[in-house]
């Protein structure tokens, strides 16, 4: 009897094994990075439902070449830099950017997603070379 028990524990832990191997392993991470043009730099914002991005502020060097790209985790959502002319919504999720002026500019949702939208805003600090 004890036996057919360890069988047929090791027969579902292979089943098991066997599952995990064709649908649920993790994908490898992926170095977004890696395509760019040269000198290029990514800067990735990713925004979630509870009205946040997933940082409060982002720096980038005056004169720097930027791919900006607009990553939405949880449901839908945009962004706007009114000082910059940037909107980034629907099909337009990324655009390449000099950003010729230091400052300080808003990040704010362009899409209305909720109660929260309008508290939805980050920082982006452009520094002096």
């Amino acid at each position: 009897m004890h036996k057919w028990i360890m069988f047929g524990v090791f027969i579902a832990a292979c089943v098991f094994g066997l599952y995990l191997l064709a649908f649920e392993l993790p994908e490898k991470p992926v170095d977004e990075s890696e395509g760019l043009p040269e000198g290029m730099t990514l800067l990735k914002i990713e925004a979630y439902n509870d009205f946040t991005f997933d940082q409060t502020e982002y720096r980038v060097k005056q004169g720097e070449s930027v791919r900006l790209v607009l990553k939405n985790v949880s449901g839908i959502h945009g962004i706007e830099i009114k000082e910059l002319g940037i909107r980034l919504e629907g099909d337009k999720l990324q655009q390449d950017v000099v950003f010729d002026q230091p400052g300080e500019y808003e990040i704010a949702c362009s899409v209305a997603c909720g109660i929260g939208h309008a508290d939805m805003k980050a920082k982006l600090i452009v520094e002096a070379a």
